[in-house]
């Protein structure tokens, strides 16, 4: 790295780590151009009008000591030089933060022992994809159900898988379930790419790549084609939100867990505008190719206390969700065992199904609800989402298929 810039990455840091966010996005923006912001008025302007709170914030310990600045992952060569800092430096804005784990993974704690669990690839013009495959034992008598699990930035299928127990649920209800991963080599942190225009279309980028997937499973395993659902935390949450409305005649059903709506950004400024609250979802996101026709069934689980994603962006999903067409709306206030309350708002369609809920999980931050130690990001004492989740999606069918 030139001198120049390895200043200019020091100094973006530092405001960073003050919360003068809109200051760092604008200095590595004009380091992308080639040019710099060094008299601090356009820095001094984009933060104003952005007016972000200060995040928590995790870097490395010896970014601003290091020239080299470690932001995370160790860059491939798809992502070195500075778009792979300005990723990388992406996921440390977002404040994550690693729950403690039990240890190391062991396969009991991935799936159960009567069922199969695989690794596979696919790909198509978009790239390619590794993924993981939960094969049930029980799954000879007729088409069965496909759960797709898009992970958090930093994990890995196997972890996710953990956390989430979902292979344990699935196997119960003869349940498939397939964890694609995101590679370094496409985000140094493996976030999804929720917040870039290129990665909401139909038919075009990750998008386009998880479709395969899906579609790949459900020709080579007989799934029933009516019933294939989608579900994801935090930036994968985002992702599988972007999957219900850009291939809503494949999924019968999103689950949002700490996430994002479709459209809620289109570029890195705007991402951070919307995990902090700020920021209108727009009705029709320049950059999004949606066919969706019907309110997609759609759960949502978000901790009120969560200071990664701000928790508006669970009820903005909701909203996006909602086209009007549902008016039977109830609410719930309940304590799970553990001393976790939580709110679940819930809209009904007119055979008195639940077609929208809302879970808001009371004293809970950045992590899946009722989530097992083994896995990152996950928070035991919440209800559990995963059987959740499940049991609202086997409630509905595609009825686009």
């Amino acid at each position: 790295m030139k001198p120049l810039l390895a200043r200019e990455m020091v100094e973006a840091t530092r405001l960073t780590r003050a919360g003068r966010l809109g200051e760092a996005v604008t200095l590595l923006q004009s380091m992308l151009r080639g040019t710099r912001a060094s008299d601090g008025a356009e820095m001094n302007s984009a933060a104003k009008a952005m007016s972000l709170p200060a995040p928590v914030i995790e870097l490395a310990a010896d970014a601003a000591s290091n020239p080299g600045i470690s932001f995370g992952a160790t860059p491939t060569p798809a992502t070195a030089g500075l778009p792979g800092l300005f990723d990388r430096l992406d996921h440390n804005l977002t404040g994550l933060r690693r729950a403690p784990r039990r240890g190391r993974l062991v396969d009991t704690d991935i799936a159960p022992a009567d069922g199969r669990y695989i690794a596979m690839s696919f790909s198509n013009e978009q790239g390619s994809r590794a993924y993981k495959l939960y094969i049930p034992s029980r799954h000879g008598d007729g088409p069965r159900p496909l759960i797709v699990m898009l992970h958090g930035c930093t994990q890995s299928a196997d972890d996710f898988a953990a956390g989430t127990r979902m292979n344990f649920a699935a196997e119960a209800e003869g349940c498939f379930v397939v964890y694609p991963e995101q590679p370094a080599a496409a985000n140094a942190s493996r976030c999804w790419n929720w917040f870039k225009p290129s990665d909401q279309q139909r038919g075009h980028g990750e998008p386009a790549l998880i479709a395969g997937i899906t579609r790949q499973i459900m020709n080579d395993y007989g799934i029933d084609a009516r019933r294939i659902y989608i579900a994801g935390l935090s930036a994968g949450g985002a992702a599988a939100a972007i999957m219900g409305e850009t291939y809503p005649d494949l999924y019968a059903g999103v689950g949002v867990h700490s996430g994002l709506a479709c459209g809620a950004a289109r570029d890195l400024p705007s991402a951070f505008a919307a995990m902090n609250g700020h920021g209108p979802v727009r009705a029709s996101p320049g950059g999004v190719h949606t066919r969706r026709r019907r309110a997609l069934p759609t759960i949502v689980f978000h901790g009120d206390q969560d200071t990664t994603v701000h928790p508006r962006n669970g009820t903005q999903v909701i909203a996006r969700a909602n086209t009007g067409e549902h008016s039977d709306a109830s609410v719930e206030r309940e304590m799970v065992s553990s001393g976790r309350r939580y709110t679940r708002s819930i809209k009904r369609d007119a055979g008195g199904r639940s077609v929208l809920e809302q879970w808001e999980i009371h004293g809970a931050g950045h992590a899946w609800s009722g989530g097992s130690a083994a896995g990152s990001f996950t928070d035991p004492a919440g209800p559990d989402a995963t059987q959740e989740i499940l049991r609202f999606f086997l409630e509905h069918v595609n009825l686009e298929r």
